[in-house]
């Protein structure tokens, strides 16, 4: 277990680098997803909590913007020293609260450190540029500043790598941030406090409040000092972040659900095909945006590879031990939802050929355990296969062409990853110009971003921004433009 870190008996705020009780002193329980056990109470913030915190970020804001990007990203190094001498620790909690494996843990926080890095190697770039002007004697160049406050909403599925995606960025261009944590997942969030605590940046430039998304996110989105919303989560929840930080102009970038499709064609490798459903559709118990929940395989190769994926299931280790494929889902709301969804689809005539309940034996009955599940016979209108599940569930449906299997992956109101198994470089190609989604994938899974590269989606998956990569700059600072004008004469 923790090792350097004793979890507390309740999880605080932590505001200006001090751990803060809630105003309105109220707590929630936090679970164990695997045996429904109380960890610990978290802080049931409210509107008073959310000012407070702002009203200490946008203080410190204004000292942190003056500090250098070169500087900035000095004390983020430090920040990730910290974070990798105490990586076993992270990974424990992430493990603990979330129900995944140490092993699964440890490779969300190498990832994580491996993206903060990024982040703090650009206060030596911090891209802008220099132009050449159109008029004699005149020079043209954009500088990055801060946005100012920035509010970080975050998901609980990957809950470390999660904080490292928008905090590093936020904080590299000079913002100050209010994280609001993942109510699932509020021990990764406190963990990173007490790392805060140990470095040099300065008070009140990283605050985390915590509590339920109505009552402490809400509050954060419609603050009028809070200039920058960034939030993964649902696509309603986006919907009503985009208007009501919109309507005050607040800068909003969104990365929202999806409905995944991964194709396997007629020529396709059909045991690497199904390696990747297997791990796009059920690791992390499917808990990604980025995961394969629509398989859309070629009619010659259908019964043949819905054995081998069927035989592949049945093989699943489930449980939160290293040994375990996956474990849990994160609360028994979710998983509540998923089997009733299923449950309709099946009065509507679909067929599970694997899983479709929750587990009941003795060792996953008191915890969240939804069985990995395949499922056939849907019609690509019905709702369990237009609706974001994020569980361990995927649907197979058949197609006799390549045109009728990307015609049946773009019908889908999201659009963030995609996928297709193929040795014919001309599919490949056609697929990767014409699939509507953020992301293509030539022969592998639906999911797995690189710190340095762009990760978001269209449609119903996001509004357009992109993060991370160097393209998160775009959202964590302001350009400016700035013209010099030289008066040739006064050089003399």
């Amino acid at each position: 277990m923790v090792k350097n870190f004793k979890i507390p008996k309740k999880i605080l705020n932590f505001i200006n680098n001090e751990d803060m009780n809630p105003e309105n002193d109220t707590f929630f329980n936090k679970l164990n997803p695997h045996d429904s056990t109380v960890i610990c109470q978290v802080a049931r913030s409210d509107e008073k909590d959310i000012n407070n915190a702002v009203k200490i970020a946008k203080n410190a804001q204004s000292i942190w913007g003056n500090y250098n990007p070169i500087k900035r990203g000095e004390i983020l190094f430090e920040i990730i020293d910290k974070m990798q001498q105490y990586k076993v620790d992270i990974a424990e909690i992430v493990a603990l609260e979330t129900g995944k494996s140490f092993s699964s843990g440890l490779g969300e926080i190498g990832g994580s450190i491996a993206c903060a890095r990024f982040y703090a190697g650009e206060g030596q770039r911090l891209y802008a540029k220099t132009c050449t002007s159109g008029v004699d004697n005149k020079y043209a160049m954009t500088i990055r500043e801060p946005v100012g406050v920035a509010g970080l909403i975050i998901a609980a599925n990957t809950p470390i790598a999660n904080v490292a995606w928008k905090v590093f960025p936020a904080l590299i261009c000079g913002n100050s941030v209010i994280l609001k944590s993942a109510e699932d997942t509020p021990i990764t969030a406190w963990i990173m406090g007490e790392i805060i605590k140990m470095t040099q940046l300065p008070k009140g430039v990283f605050n985390i409040v915590h509590g339920l998304g109505p009552e402490a996110g809400a509050p954060l989105v419609e603050h009028e000092d809070v200039n920058l919303i960034s939030f993964t989560g649902s696509t309603n929840v986006g919907r009503y972040i985009a208007k009501t930080a919109g309507e005050r102009l607040a800068k909003v970038s969104l990365e929202l659900g999806g409905k995944n499709p991964l194709i396997v064609c007629d020529d396709a490798d059909l045991e690497n095909a199904a390696k990747w459903v297997i791990l796009s559709a059920f690791s992390n118990a499917g808990q990604r945006c980025a995961s394969c929940s629509r398989v859309i395989l070629f009619d010659s190769i259908y019964d043949k590879f819905k054995k081998l994926l069927i035989d592949k299931t049945t093989k699943l280790r489930i449980g939160p031990n290293n040994e375990d494929d996956l474990g849990p889902v994160i609360n028994e709301k979710q998983l509540k939802n998923m089997i009733n969804i299923i449950n309709k689809a099946k009065e509507k005539g679909a067929t599970v050929l694997i899983g479709g309940n929750r587990l009941d034996s003795e060792k996953h009955k008191k915890g969240f355990y939804m069985a990995p599940t395949i499922l056939e016979n849907v019609g690509p209108e019905d709702e369990i296969a237009v609706n974001e599940l994020f569980g361990p569930i995927t649907i197979l449906f058949k197609v006799s062409s390549f045109r009728e299997a990307l015609g049946l992956a773009n019908n889908s109101p999201y659009g963030l990853t995609a996928s297709i198994h193929t040795k014919n470089v001309n599919r490949a190609t056609e697929f990767s110009r014409k699939i509507s989604s953020g992301v293509a994938v030539i022969n592998g899974g639906t999911y797995g971003s690189e710190p340095h590269m762009p990760f978001g989606g269209v449609r119903q998956s996001g509004n357009g921004t992109r993060e991370p990569g160097t393209e998160a700059l775009d959202i964590y600072s302001n350009l400016k433009d700035i013209y010099q004008f030289v008066n040739v004469d006064d050089c003399d």
